[in-house]
Formats: C-alpha cells, structure tokens, sequence
C-alpha cells in the first residue's frame, strides 16, 4: 500500500508550509504616512519585510511536497499501467484536482510575497493628495494557507488512490501461447 515514510515526509512539509502561509499573513507590512523634517513632503514607513521571507518559504516547502509526491508516483503518466477501476478513476480526478490547488496555492503565495515586498518610492507634495502606501491586501496569505491544506489532503487521497490501482495490476502474460487455442477441438 501507500508508503508511511512518504506520508510523513510529506505532511511535515504541508504543515511547515501552512504554518508559514498562516504566519506570513499575521505578519502583512502595514505603512503609515510620514511627513520629512521639512514638512514639504510626505511618504510611506513601512514596519517589518517577514510576511515575504515567510511566503516564500511556504511556497517552496509546498513546491518541495508536491515534487515528491509526483516523483513517487512518476506524475500519473509514467511507469507500470494502472488496474481499471475506481481506484484509477479517483486517482486521474484527484490529480487533476491537486493539480488545480497547487497552482492557486502557489499563485497566492508568490503573489502575496511580491506585493508584500514592494513598497512605494514615491513622494507627493505636502499639500497635494497623500501617498497611496500600497500593501498586500488581508486574506492573500490566509487563502494561500487554505489552498496548501486543500492540496495536501487531495495529494494524500491521489497517491493512495494510485498506489492502490498501481499494486493490484496483474498484466495479461499470455501463457506462452501465440495463436487462437484450440488444442481442445481435435
């Protein structure tokens, strides 16, 4: 059946990531507008840079889970043919599954880091409009956190679904035999 060791690995990895995603998003830059010494300018202070470092590493201990989980059951196109049956099918539809929420947990990390490491440069007049201090908006690290525990449970279900359709395959050897038998009928 499904190995245990592989279990273990990956779900240290998912649950490394989510906490990482769920610390990234308590974490978000937050700025104040700030005017100089002068009082002719204003422009954006932004606190601390961890939600980036932490969205990060979320997203490659994610990308690390789900390379080993495809590496082992040789990403569902490769290596010995699969029984036919419910086994197969759950597994061919969790795949594609875990596919899709990989990718939109992937996407929401990175795009978090991204927005949560830039800040604005830029300087407005003191009686103009203030400064727009951009941040990442609330939520973008949380539902990365959701999606990295939606892509572990469905890549846990894939590989046992696989694993189970992969061990039962008995392929047709033939019995030595190259034409139609009709040893019976003399």
């Amino acid at each position: 059946m499904a190995s245990k060791l592989l279990f273990i690995i990956v779900f240290v990895f998912d649950v490394i990531a989510f906490g990482l995603a769920v610390a990234a998003e308590q974490r978000r830059s937050t700025a104040k507008i700030v005017p100089d010494k002068e009082q002719n300018y204003n422009y954006c202070v932004y606190d601390s840079d961890r939600a980036t470092g932490y969205g990060v590493v979320a997203f490659l201990f994610l990308m690390i889970s789900q390379i080993v989980i495809m590496v082992v059951s040789r990403c569902f196109c490769c290596g010995k043919p699969l029984k036919p049956g419910g086994s197969r099918a759950c597994a061919i539809v969790l795949f594609i599954v875990c596919w899709v929420f990989f990718i939109i947990a992937e996407v929401c990390l990175l795009a978090g880091s991204v927005e949560n490491a830039y800040h604005t440069k830029y300087r407005t007049l003191f009686v103009s409009d203030p400064p727009s201090c951009e941040t990442v908006r609330k939520g973008v690290f949380a539902a990365g956190a959701a999606f990295v525990f939606f892509t572990s449970i469905v890549s846990k279900f894939y590989y046992i679904n696989y694993s189970s359709a992969r061990e039962s395959f008995q392929p047709y050897l033939g019995g030595g035999e190259t034409g139609v038998g009709m040893g019976t009928y003399k």
